[in-house]
């Protein structure tokens, strides 16, 4: 007979004798007797039934009979809390979310799993939460309290000594979704005060309906980040929550050292020192991961794109590889940076800096006139950057030529590489255009830090023409090897971006249509990118483009990472992958690692392919976690930034509407919301329109407004703005 001595063994018996055909409910002396347990056994056989239960696994009838979970009209949903009360669930197996009444909820906070039963089904399902599966939140951050209590005193006692004041401690969780206050024992305070931002452990949950009391939550203070309203401490705790890894353990920093300092020689690899070869990056890059050169052909052009060789350093399973799997990216924010690679590697032995031997995986596309790629070759190579461009500076010389005071730094490129550069740029660019890509224009906030770190200012950065010349450049690349290592049946972390699914198709073209566009291209048999892109390219010539933009982005799927072949319906690309960052991404050093399996002739495709699964699935997830690091610190600078522009007057733009206000977009890229409730007048909310009405006063998407900021939260990054008579 199976061994039955464990857990884990019991589980799957029941569960494979409750999910059997024909199986009727049955109570557990029944099932110990159809399991054949022996009387040894029942203390384990009781303990699996409770676990199972309380793992949502299997349901327990009023008259105590063990069935599936799917006939006993309960449902496990992930609950999902608001800043109101409510939440809603969302079933595991999929299907539409159902509400979940404040006095309903068990007491369950964001992102817990819960056991639903249904209460109603009407227009919109309502249920009540009946168990609570597991915790997903264990540990939080918020604000410590000191709440200061003086004994009442009745009116006889005047004259006797006063009571001392007593003390107690609390924190309020700086995620509103969480609207408990978390009780802090005097002996779990960990030296912090009044004020203070701190992470607390969870050792007590909420009791159902409850906000405070004695059954409020329970918590140890683990670290102090600082005040509650500093720059610092949020930062902290930002990077805290995100899972973003501050510091390199001893051991990979001293891995580091050692292989970063093994000499450079040109043996065993495409000698190519003497190529015109130059970096172009932005005024602020501090790692150089890749570099150009192009040479004419009577088909076209061969476009050598040059990547650091991260590989050749960073060897599979070594301490510097584990590190960094597991931060998966470099997190970039207004004035530092958290790399994903040691210094000496990522500013160091890595960066292509200028006049510096460097090893790189060269990639040379050869391309025909129309800029087809009519083949790609891979070589381990050595190259010296003849200069290290700065992307405002090439414009400028691309601009006024000889008359820039940019010139002579870049007179080499004269009169063939510049030139023939921005030849093939030209073609990839229509190219690019005609199979449909969307090319979005996007700003990104560029901020102007003083000498204290705090945002002086904040500007909105516009790509030009080199940026858009390097950016297709990198594309190029990155097709050609995808393509490359495809053709040869070698396994790949490819970059997969889904068509957008039909209803967000079908919520874009009545959003398009109210812009009055034409969108007869999104009813089109086949739904293509060039779809999109001939709308975007009409809201362009009627000036609505910014306000297209973030409802066409909303309709799209997210792109992500898989072992798995996929197209890029965004680039119009068959095939892609991402190659040319190894220096601050793990799947493009995953990818590295299988051309290099290709240059060495290695044939264990299944070792690879179990590499790439592993490194996708990863990569998806610290992919997530460090946009969304990314996004809050930029909202932090830019909530400081204006904190101190409160009662000031700006000119922005209406960026989103919503049945609570509007957020309007100012031109410096910083948003704030207009509550509905500071408006004149009782406004109704239309969806379809995204438009707020009043009469004849309306709000919409993509108008312009007047606003002064009225309010700073730096602790949840809110702004809040008032409308300008």
């Amino acid at each position: 007979m199976t061994d039955r001595n464990t857990l884990e063994a019991m589980s799957e018996l029941v569960l494979r004798l409750i999910s059997s055909e024909g199986y009727i409910p049955m109570s557990m002396r029944d099932m110990t007797e159809v399991l054949t347990l022996e009387p040894g056994e029942y203390d384990l056989f009781a303990e699996t039934i409770e676990q199972l239960e309380r793992m949502g696994e299997l349901a327990l009838t009023k008259k105590g009979k063990i069935m599936r979970v799917e006939g006993s009209g309960r449902i496990n949903c992930v609950y999902r809390a608001t800043t109101r009360g409510f939440g809603f669930a969302s079933p595991e197996n999929g299907g539409e979310d159902i509400f979940i009444p404040p006095e309903h909820s068990l007491g369950a906070i964001d992102r817990d799993r819960v056991q639903i039963v249904l209460t109603g089904r009407g227009e919109r399902p309502e249920g009540e939460v009946v168990r609570i599966l597991e915790h997903a939140v264990t540990e939080i951050v918020g604000s410590f309290r000191v709440i200061v209590e003086h004994p009442h005193l009745p009116k006889k006692s005047r004259g006797l000594p006063r009571p001392k004041p007593t003390e107690r401690f609390s924190v309020r969780p700086d995620d509103r979704k969480l609207t408990f206050r978390v009780k802090i024992p005097c002996s779990m305070r960990g030296g912090a005060k009044d004020g203070d931002k701190v992470l607390v452990r969870l050792t007590k949950y909420p009791s159902a309906g409850l906000r405070c009391g004695d059954d409020e939550a329970v918590g140890k203070v683990l670290r102090v980040f600082g005040e509650s309203d500093s720059m610092a401490a949020n930062y902290d705790s930002i990077l805290f929550e995100n899972g973003i890894r501050t510091r390199f353990p001893e051991n990979v920093i001293a891995e580091a050292e050692r292989v970063a300092s093994e000499p450079i020689t040109p043996e065993g690899r495409l000698d190519l020192r003497y190529r015109i070869i130059f970096t172009i990056n932005g005024p602020d890059a501090k790692d150089f991961d890749d570099a150009i050169s192009v040479e004419p052909t009577d088909e076209g052009w061969i476009l050598g794109v040059h990547i650091a060789d991260v590989s050749h350093y960073v060897k599979p399973n070594s301490e510097l590889d584990r590190e960094a799997f597991e931060r998966g990216m470099s997190v970039y924010f207004a004035d530092r940076v958290v790399p994903m690679l040691p210094e000496e590697l990522s500013n160091g032995a890595c960066s292509l800096n200028r006049d510096s031997d460097k090893y790189t995986l060269s990639a040379f596309m050869k391309l025909d006139r129309e800029g087809r790629i009519l083949e790609t070759s891979l070589h381990r190579a050595i190259i010296s950057s003849k200069v290290r461009g700065v992307y405002p500076e090439l414009n400028d010389v691309i601009e006024r030529g000889a008359e820039s005071g940019y010139y002579e730094k870049y007179a080499f490129l004269f009169p063939d590489t510049l030139p023939e550069l921005l030849k093939l740029y030209d073609v990839l660019k229509k190219k690019s255009e005609s199979r449909g890509a969307l090319e979005l224009e996007t700003s990104e906030s560029g901020f102007i830090i003083d000498e204290n770190g705090m945002p002086a200012g904040i500007i909105r950065r516009d790509r030009g023409i080199s940026e858009r010349m390097i950016e297709q450049f990198m594309l190029c690349a990155n097709e050609g090897v995808a393509n490359y290592l495809h053709d040869l049946g070698m396994p790949c972390v490819y970059r997969v971006h889904e068509e957008p699914l039909p209803e967000k198709v079908q919520t874009f073209a009545l959003f398009a249509h109210n812009l009055g566009l034409d969108i007869k291209p999104l009813r089109r048999r086949k739904l293509l990118p060039g779809c999109y892109r001939e709308i975007y390219e009409e809201a362009c010539e009627k000036g609505v483009s910014g306000v297209l933009t973030v409802m066409m982005l909303r309709s799209l799927a997210k792109a992500r990472y898989s072992a798995e072949e996929g197209a890029h319906f965004g680039l119009g690309c068959r095939l892609y992958c991402h190659f040319t960052s190894p220096i601050r991404r793990y799947p493009d050093l995953a990818v590295h690692r299988m051309i290099g399996a290709v240059l060495d002739g290695e044939t264990d495709v299944d070792r690879l392919a179990s590499f790439a699964a592993s490194a996708a699935r990863q990569s998806s997830e610290n992919e997530l976690r460090t946009v969304n690091a990314e996004r809050e610190i930029e909202d932090l600078y830019k909530t400081v930034y204006l904190s101190g522009h409160i009662g000031e007057s700006f000119d922005g733009v209406i960026s989103s509407v919503t049945s609570f206000g509007f957020f309007v977009e100012l031109e410096n890229t910083c948003e704030g919301l207009v509550p509905i409730n500071t408006l004149d007048g009782f406004f109704e909310f239309d969806e379809r329109a995204m438009a707020l009405y009043y009469g004849k006063v309306s709000y919409k998407l993509g108008d312009r407004v007047r606003v002064r900021v009225e309010k700073c939260d730096i602790v949840t990054r809110r702004v809040d703005f008032a409308v300008e008579d």
